[in-house]
């Protein structure tokens, strides 16, 4: 199936065929979703011209706590980059979607431990990267994920230990928040859509087992109800195309 009719909106399930060129490939790995629902009234403001907040059926959007290991980013499909072999990254995202119809991610802060990334996706993609001393760990299906803000806002702090579970069937909620192909951005007074392609996330069970985290509140989302049920994969291959103005 590659695509999903929640009320009156289709959905797509899959991937639709990236634009060439292939700009970057990555592995993400070790990733876990924590999400909430949100008032789409509460966080309008922080969307860009062109996009608004993206809306499930039950009235509400979402925010998520995503952390993950990033693994073998290359520049297009083939150049290596060393120094970005593996590293850990942690992500606040609220949901997107604009005129044309794509349903996308909007970053409030991505947390990284290279400060190489930081300047080059500020400065090119207008994404919203932050440097931050990072580390996960695992212990058997047991995945810790710590994180200390260097910059900007020195100090912000974000800590995760889930228990993975058995492989489970997404509900349409999940397939909603996780079938994402291609974030919205701001830069040089424009509106973006980057675009990306990846096979649908192969999902797990988790069980939160500590939760104390700064960015959430940080990002100026307030979550109205309670947290969802919480999601482990073990990862995914994407790429990214290039960019396409949205406004």
């Amino acid at each position: 199936m590659s695509e999903c009719h929640y009320g009156a909106v289709s959905f797509q399930v899959i991937a639709p065929p990236l634009p060439r060129p292939v700009l970057f490939d990555q592995f993400w790995g070790d990733l876990t979703f924590v999400h909430w629902p949100v008032d789409p009234e509460g966080v309008a403001h922080l969307f860009p011209p062109g996009t608004r907040p993206d809306v499930f059926t039950d009235g509400l959007t979402y925010v998520g706590l995503v952390p993950f290991v990033m693994r073998h980013t290359a520049l297009g499909s083939s150049v290596r980059l060393a120094y970005f072999g593996s590293f850990a990254e942690t992500n606040i995202r609220l949901y997107s979607v604009d005129d044309a119809g794509r349903h996308g991610v909007l970053f409030r802060s991505l947390e990284t431990e290279r400060l190489a990334v930081v300047g080059f996706t500020r400065a090119v993609l207008g994404v919203p990267y932050t440097w931050a001393k990072m580390r996960v760990s695992r212990s058997d299906d047991r995945f810790s994920y710590e994180s200390v803000r260097r910059w900007p806002h020195r100090g912000l702090r974000s800590g995760l230990t889930v228990q993975v579970g058995e492989v489970v069937e997404p509900t349409p909620l999940e397939v909603w928040v996780t079938a994402r192909w291609g974030a919205h951005t701001r830069k040089a007074g424009r509106t973006w859509w980057v675009p990306n392609q990846h096979v649908q996330w192969p999902l797990h069970a988790a069980e939160v087992l500590a939760l104390d985290d700064d960015l959430l509140a940080a990002s100026g989302v307030e979550p109205s109800g309670e947290r969802l049920r919480t999601l482990f994969s073990p990862g995914v291959h994407a790429r990214f195309g290039r960019p396409t103005r949205v406004t």
